[in-house]
């Protein structure tokens, strides 16, 4: 693959709560959108190179790919385990752009599964994070937490609701916005399940913008101003020098 991510996400119930496409095939899952797989962290434009729609399969010259560097540390435990690895964001000829050092920490709750994500992007060389919607923190949710909307197969039932931190309701009302946190909730067959993503105070560009749609994905993006405030005179366009980083971090709340 060309990025990492996360699948399967589950509650703490056992149910599975991301997408299985492109990963497995599932009855009355929608296939579209195959690079949107799990829950993972990339961007679409980082020096004209798109490490968000980057599926092999594509035909696009202009893909990265997220690799695997070094795997620092995997521990376990009662409570909590955690992963911590170093990512190299690399473009189409394998030069590096940047080096990704991510920490997951998997917090273990009778009703919850919560995951603390730590993330440093140092550039490895002059790096520009272009204007896109098109990330970046980001999950594909199971089909009956998406909104109901028009392409949806008809089974399974799609229940979900969008709300965000400002009491905003809906696709319609919260793509696009800033907000400190979007939950997004309704049913998996019979059980009511819903993933929050929190944006941490001390991020960049605090509090986020995001990219959630009726049809499942659901993203953290502080770059992509010109689409969300549909202005062409925006510019949320960021620039790293070689050696500086930014820090993101974010966490995910799966409850009942």
């Amino acid at each position: 693959t060309t990025k990492p991510y996360l699948h399967p996400v589950r509650a703490a119930s056992g149910t599975i709560v991301t997408r299985h496409f492109p990963m497995e095939m599932v009855e009355g899952e929608s296939q579209d959108h195959q690079h949107q797989r799990g829950l993972w962290f990339s961007h679409g434009d980082v020096n004209g190179v798109d490490f968000w729609s980057n599926e092999a399969s594509y035909k696009q010259t202009n893909m990265g790919k997220i690799v695997l560097e070094k795997l620092l540390s995997a521990k376990s435990g009662a409570k909590s385990g955690s992963i911590e690895a170093v990512f190299g964001w690399l473009d189409p000829k394998g030069n590096k752009l940047l080096t990704e050092r991510r920490t997951m920490v998997f917090h273990s709750d009778p009703n919850l599964r919560i995951i603390d994500f730590d993330i440093r992007l140092t550039a490895a060389q002059k790096a520009k994070f272009g204007d896109t919607k098109e990330g970046t923190f980001a999950i594909r949710l199971a089909a009956g937490l998406e909104e109901p909307h028009a392409k949806a197969p008809s089974n399974p039932p799609r229940t979900g609701t969008i709300v965000n931190s400002e009491g905003a309701k809906g696709e319609k009302n919260t793509w696009g916005k800033p907000a400190n946190w979007v939950d997004y909730f309704g049913k998996i067959g019979d059980e009511p399940l819903g993933v929050a993503i929190l944006d941490h105070p001390s991020n960049p560009r605090h509090p986020a913008y995001w990219h959630v749609r009726s049809y499942g994905l659901f993203a953290a993006n502080i770059f992509g101003l010109h689409d969300f405030l549909r202005d062409k005179r925006q510019d949320g366009s960021l620039t790293l020098e070689p050696g500086k980083s930014l820090r993101f971090r974010y966490r995910v709340i799966v409850h009942p």
